[in-house]
């Protein structure tokens, strides 16, 4: 079933009307007609729609009734330290699956990518659209935010400040599983939950033990070193299955 975006006051007296691109995509592409059936989010609510009317500039849409939520029920978001190449937009796309509420490009010590003003407002632009892809295909209810570049200082005061109340720095320093399961098993009380990713050269020390100072808890992801495309999804995946009863 086709899924469309809308804010909420694009919602009212029992009718969805959507504007924009989407109206094009609606009548060109998928050539959509009245009665068809489709998937409205809007304000973290889905709504299952039948097209009324279509014009050039509009979809009129009426709702039939409201569907369950697809998104967990802690917000998890991803501070994640700018890879080489095009690797952030594999990341973007399989957070988003995954469930993630926003993604935060975080300008590290040992990244080796450094964005000019310019180049970081096309990227991001060119970022939240492949966010708004994958949250259609993916079925979530929301649009995750992409938010704009930090520093690692910058990202770490976030913390306090937008009350993540689990913090996780995966470390390839750090031993053991004890830490991750005791973590991990935490997850379930958490309503916001940071999860901090270096780049290829992984996290100076000294950012570490600034993450720590801000009790940001370093755990393991196992014996094995994990690229930072990898690293971030490990820890996504393993904490959806959490949220969603899965372990």
């Amino acid at each position: 079933m086709h899924h469309f975006f809308v804010e909420p006051e694009q919602i009212r007296d029992g009718q969805v009307r959507i504007t924009g691109p989407d109206v094009n995509h609606m009548k060109n592409v998928l050539r959509m007609r009245p009665g068809e059936e489709f998937l409205v989010s809007g304000g973290g609510n889905d709504l299952l729609c039948a097209v009324e009317s279509l014009d050039a500039e509009s979809v009129v849409a009426r709702i039939l009734g409201e569907q369950p939520s697809r998104e967990l029920p802690a917000g998890i978001w991803l501070f994640q330290g700018l890879p080489k190449s095009d690797k952030m937009e594999l990341i973007i796309q399989k957070a988003v699956e995954l469930g993630a509420a926003g993604i935060i490009p975080v300008a590290t010590k040992n990244a080796v990518v450094k964005l000019d003003a310019k180049k970081e407002e096309s990227r991001l632009r060119r970022w939240q659209a492949i966010a708004e892809s994958a949250a259609k295909q993916s079925k979530r209810s929301l649009v995750p935010e992409i938010g704009r570049v930090l520093s690692f200082k910058e990202a770490v005061a976030r913390m306090d400040r937008d009350g993540f109340n689990l913090r996780l720095i995966p470390y390839e320093n750090e031993r053991g599983m004890e830490a991750t399961r005791e973590a991990f098993a935490r997850a379930g009380e958490a309503k916001r939950i940071a999860v901090f990713i270096g780049p290829e050269g992984g996290f100076d020390e000294a950012e570490v033990n600034l993450a720590r100072s801000a009790d940001i808890l370093p755990v393991s992801l196992g014996k094995r070193i994990l690229r930072t495309e990898t690293a971030g999804l490990a820890v996504l995946a393993a904490l959806m299955l959490r949220l969603e009863g899965g372990i």
